[in-house]
């Protein structure tokens, strides 16, 4: 190889030419900014997420169903960013593509299904996405799965189960300490 093309080589790898992207508490202006340099792409994420997801939730119990679309969901995201970057005009909402959690009482339209964490409404389809899911539809969110929750969000009577649900079981973490993006 000549010198000259090595050092210029050396230089574009410094310089940020290799790029890659720390998926660990990842902030969403880091994951903006990961779309935006190519470090990062939707399905990556998701499939890092979908990953952390089988590997942890045996042990914490945090997440009830993985929505099975979720990797088209994000294939999608990936390809109208291309576009967008392409000069087609589109604007991308701040979270085109990004993942997110829903706790399992937010209604979805989709495969995934809304029982608030009972086995009384496992199968039951609801008619629309709740308002929230909508917006988040909206700015191009990717929807990974549900959250595991307190059953009827502890409405069933005086004593606190600590998270626990009849479809869910017991939680064994808090969806506030997780390092993933919930709503």
């Amino acid at each position: 190889m000549h010198p000259l093309l090595l050092l210029a080589s050396v230089l574009a790898l410094t310089a940020g030419g290799c790029r890659s992207f720390e998926f660990q508490e990842a902030t969403l202006d880091a994951i903006q900014l990961g779309f935006q340099n190519g470090s990062l792409t939707s399905t990556a994420l998701v499939r890092f997420y979908l990953g952390q997801i089988s590997s942890l939730n045996p042990v914490v119990n945090a997440v009830i169903e993985v929505n099975p679309d979720a990797l088209k969901q994000a294939a999608k995201a990936d390809a109208e960013r291309r576009r967008a970057s392409g000069g087609d005009g589109r604007q991308m909402g701040r979270l085109h593509g990004v993942p997110v959690l829903l706790k399992d009482s937010i209604a979805t339209r989709d495969r995934l299904n809304t029982t608030a964490g009972s086995l009384a409404l496992l199968g039951s389809v609801v008619r629309r996405d709740a308002g929230v899911v909508a917006r988040l539809r909206a700015e191009g969110a990717v929807v990974l799965g549900k959250a595991n929750m307190d059953e009827w969000a502890n409405f069933r009577g005086a004593v606190d189960t600590g998270g626990w649900s009849a479809r869910g079981g017991q939680g064994k973490v808090s969806t506030a300490t997780c390092s993933m993006h919930f709503v």
